[in-house]
């Protein structure tokens, strides 16, 4: 049985409890959440070294980092350092988008030295298969998509990403909205292009049973993907993106009745002040699926510093409910990220995250600032570096410029709280 179908049945799973345990909850609250849809376990039954993490309602918001080799660089070796990367700053799950070198090779090495949920998006091998096959991704079968999926399913993959939104009728929206970036996922475009060439229906909607089939036996996760999300502010909410999210919302039940668990992906580059209705419209269309968001993204301008915009966004969607937070790198927009771009995104998208379950009253969050203002309050560096994000570069940054006294560079001996402390009569802690 799937995740869904033993909660559905009263029964709490070995994954369960462990969620449990990780969210400080009874372990009945996530069976309840799985069977009512708004949680979800991605746990692939072939994935053996996972350590499952709950996404949805109620839970600590999740951080995804995504990574891949492309056309122009990568390797097994780098995407594996980006793997060991995005798990030590605190990804929650990771994303292998490869798209050159040998596809098959990296997402096994990536799935098997991965002890956090590994998503992927098919249909990127199955149009380079048709590439290679054929000269051309619209060449690519309908049995050719299907075969690339359980293969994927079958190595293990937890969850992943397929655009069965992208259909007909959303085509028609896109071209009778009229946009200033047309279509910005890659996956969107592959199913479009495969679409008009053809002049069929998307065959991941019209064969959307054949999908939930594969996905039962191995208890993989649907991420149904926006593959008319916006590409900059201007898109943001228009015809073509709510009508993909109406057909994603009948997706969403039909994934439940046959056992299958599913979350839905949300948009793209969105101004601050549409965020939170997006993330309602989301909820109320889909039933309280979870919601996994790229970014949003709340600024065009922001090349060179996307993680930023991005965990503006994020934070705002967290706290209006979006449950899973794609991280965004500095080099978004500008080139394949690196290792350390892959660092500052993970930690950027769980600043944004962490915000947003204060704000939620998520159990546990409100306590890890607390301790950080006491240790700071007692000028204790070393239980403030260990409680930072990323600790070694806490204390890479505080040995940067010494003091002269147990405070920091900043204010040396007119330290705010150091004085005060002293007038008060309130002992610090010199470490």
């Amino acid at each position: 049985m799937t995740q869904l179908e033993m909660a559905q049945k009263g029964i709490i799973s070995s994954q369960m409890k462990d969620v449990a345990r990780q969210e400080q909850v009874e372990p009945e609250s996530i069976r309840r959440g799985i069977a009512e849809g708004n949680i979800v376990i991605p746990a692939n039954i072939n994935h053996k070294n996972l350590k499952p993490f709950g996404i949805g309602k109620g839970l600590r918001t999740k951080v995804n980092a995504n990574f891949g080799t492309s056309s122009d660089y990568g390797t097994i070796e780098t995407e594996l350092e980006k793997l060991q990367a995005a798990v030590e700053s605190g990804a929650d799950t990771v994303m292998d988008l490869s798209t050159g070198g040998n596809l098959v090779d990296v997402r096994r090495a990536v799935i098997k030295a991965s002890n956090v949920p590994v998503g992927t998006v098919p249909i990127y091998q199955a149009g380079i298969q048709a590439i290679d096959q054929h000269n051309a991704i619209v060449k690519m079968t309908v049995d050719d998509i299907f075969n690339v999926i359980e293969e994927q399913c079958r190595d293990g993959v937890d969850f992943i990403t397929v655009h069965c939104g992208v259909t007909r009728s959303a085509i028609a929206a896109l071209k009778e909205q009229g946009r200033v970036t047309d279509v910005v996922s890659r996956g969107g475009a592959f199913m479009i292009g495969w679409m008009l060439h053809n002049d069929r229906e998307n065959p991941l909607y019209e064969n959307y049973d054949r999908l939930l089939e594969i996905a039962k036996v191995y208890d993989v996760t649907l991420s149904l993907g926006d593959g008319m999300r916006p590409g900059c502010l201007a898109d943001a909410t228009d015809r073509a993106q709510v009508e993909e999210l109406i057909v994603l919302g009948g997706l969403v039940e039909r994934a439940w009745k046959a056992g299958v668990q599913v979350m839905v992906e949300g948009p793209g580059h969105v101004p601050l002040n549409q965020i939170e209705a997006n993330v309602k419209l989301q909820k109320a269309i889909c039933k309280g699926a979870p919601f996994y968001v790229l970014g949003p993204l709340v600024t065009d301008i922001g090349a060179g510093y996307d993680h930023i915009t991005a965990a503006i966004g994020g934070a705002v969607a967290a706290a209006a409910g979006a449950d899973f937070l794609c991280y965004v790198t500095p080099s978004e927009h500008l080139s394949l990220p690196d290792v350390e771009d892959v660092r500052v995104g993970v930690i950027a998208s769980r600043i944004a995250a962490h915000a947003a379950d204060i704000a939620k009253g998520v159990k546990g969050a409100a306590d890890w600032d607390r301790k950080m203002a006491t240790a700071r309050k007692h000028l204790d560096w070393r239980e403030q570096i260990k409680l930072s994000l990323r600790p070694e570069y806490s204390e890479r940054v505080h040995a940067k410029h010494r003091a002269s006294s147990e405070a920091c560079s900043m204010c040396g001996n007119f330290c705010a709280m150091k004085l005060v402390g002293e007038y008060l009569n309130v002992p610090t802690i010199q470490c």
